[in-house]
């Protein structure tokens, strides 16, 4: 998010508030169209799997939960230009969470879950908010120091969200490799490709007559495909006696961000394939 920040200017966020058909797309694709993923492939674990409603409950759970800031990251590698409009739709999903989450988790699944407000607004402030104004603080005033550490701001971000994905699968690592942890692999991995493919070619539609309507499309593609599993996976593990609702959360955590970076390599490179 710093990297995000020394890369862009205030502009750059004015003109991303320009777009509001956008958010709301992304908003819809947050909190419509991956909830009734989430309940088309829990009951599909159930129905067609057999898996027990504790696994379904945390497919649905996983898919209620608010946008990831990873996605953001993402955006920013393929479409740097597009990386403040997903991070205005992430704040805006992440902030309406407080109460879209537990009320998407009362109707999906019947549970009521109370969401920590102030953690919510806190993991905003210090994971996106603060790094973003500051890298936009140091660019502003500080241009020299940026153009300094620009070049090393790229291999350091990807070190970071190797960690971001390594450390949740290290910690969870019996889940996966549990009895039941094949079929819910091969669940979520169906519910974010779904999630990626879905978000990629409605956006496409809905947005054929704009000028930019691939880095459109590719924005809201991560938008609709990554979403904050570790805040799910938080809930599941503190909510819910049953330990297998945490599964579908934890093995989300690894696949959505595997898949949104092997998208970055593909569409980074068929971009730099179309300038040549």
């Amino acid at each position: 998010m710093f990297a995000v920040g020394v890369n862009s200017s205030e502009k750059d966020f004015l003109e991303a508030f320009k777009k509001p058909a956008a958010i709301f797309a992304g908003y819809i694709g947050q909190f419509a169209l991956k909830p009734l993923l989430g309940y088309l492939f829990g009951t599909v674990a159930m129905a067609v799997f057999g898996l027990p409603t504790s696994l379904a409950a945390g497919i649905m759970l996983t898919s209620c939960v608010s946008g990831a800031q990873l996605s953001n990251y993402a955006t920013f590698l393929t479409d740097p230009q597009m990386a403040p409009l997903s991070i205005v739709m992430t704040a805006l999903s992440t902030a309406t969470a407080v109460f879209i989450t537990p009320t998407l988790t009362l109707l999906l699944i019947g549970k009521k879950l109370p969401v920590d407000v102030k953690g919510m607004i806190s993991n905003i402030l210090q994971i996106v908010v603060a790094p973003v104004a500051g890298g936009l603080f140091l660019n502003r005033f500080f241009p020299q120091i940026c153009n300094a550490i620009r070049p090393l701001l790229p291999p350091l971000s990807v070190f970071v969200t190797a960690l971001c994905v390594g450390a949740p699968l290290a910690i969870n690592i019996d889940s996966l490799v549990s009895p039941s942890g094949m079929s819910v692999l091969f669940l979520v991995i169906a519910f974010h490709l779904s999630a990626f493919i879905l978000g990629y070619f409605l956006s496409g539609l809905a947005f054929h007559k704009a000028p930019d309507v691939k880095a459109l499309q590719r924005t809201l593609s991560y938008e609709t495909g990554m979403q904050s599993s570790l805040l799910a996976l938080a809930l599941a593990n503190k909510f819910f006696q049953d330990p297998l609702v945490s599964v579908p959360p934890a093995i989300s955590v690894v696949i959505m961000s595997l898949m949104g970076f092997t998208l970055v390599m593909l569409w980074t490179k068929k971009k730099e394939t179309v300038m040549e």
